[in-house]
């Protein structure tokens, strides 16, 4: 396998393609740019010295998740991805994204999509699943720094709609199942120790947080 060191065209036009897509989208509840979630799970992938094609996917993950989300197929995310950055990508971006319609083109109700991407990660490929850890570290990583940031943890647990225990509750589910289809990379052990981080956040929380 060969590492991503230092620059890349590749890597390079993937983040040009995904600054053009977010443009002057904002990470919720901040004034952050959208593109520092990219930037910063593309960081965490390459201090762990994963290949072009991961990063590139994960650069590209909420491109991808965005379309699905607006209703574009496959054909549509072929030709706009795809074409520009090879289907291993595409195909590894799809693993990790929370869809809309099952196999068989039957529509999933809300409450189900998560679970669908809770049992695909049984068939994800290595690639998919470190996409997948690199994404949910930096997800709850950038929750405790922000609690870290403010004395009124309501501000931040409020952009979630679950609440603080569920949206913890949902990284556990991540990682657990990260566990159980074989995933023991070394990130595993500094996810663990956020989402442990994030569970006693979320109980500290206020209770009008909470649920």
């Amino acid at each position: 396998m060969a590492a991503v060191v230092g620059y890349s065209d590749r890597v390079n036009h993937a983040f040009a393609f995904a600054a053009k897509h977010h443009d002057k989208q904002v990470r919720k509840g901040t004034a952050l740019p959208y593109m520092t979630r990219p930037a910063n799970v593309a960081i965490i992938l390459t201090r762990y010295g994963r290949d072009e094609a991961t990063v590139i996917a994960a650069i590209l993950r909420d491109v991808v998740a965005d379309g699905v989300r607006d209703g574009a197929t496959r054909e549509d995310l072929e030709e706009r991805v795809g074409a520009k950055f090879g289907q291993q990508v595409l195909a590894t971006v799809l693993a990790m994204t929370v869809r809309r319609v099952d196999d068989a083109g039957i529509e999933l109700a809300s409450d189900e999509r998560k679970d669908d991407l809770i049992v695909r990660l049984a068939a994800a490929t290595d690639s998919a699943r470190w996409v997948c850890a690199a994404h949910t570290l930096h997800n709850t990583s950038a929750i405790l720094a922000d609690l870290k940031r403010t004395s009124f943890a309501e501000s931040v647990w409020a952009r979630y709609s679950r609440g603080a225990e569920p949206t913890a509750h949902w990284y556990r589910r991540v990682h657990d199942r990260l566990i159980d289809v074989g995933f023991h990379e070394p990130i595993m052990a500094e996810l663990r120790v956020a989402v442990e981080t994030l569970e006693q956040a979320a109980t500290d929380a206020p209770v009008s947080a909470r649920l």
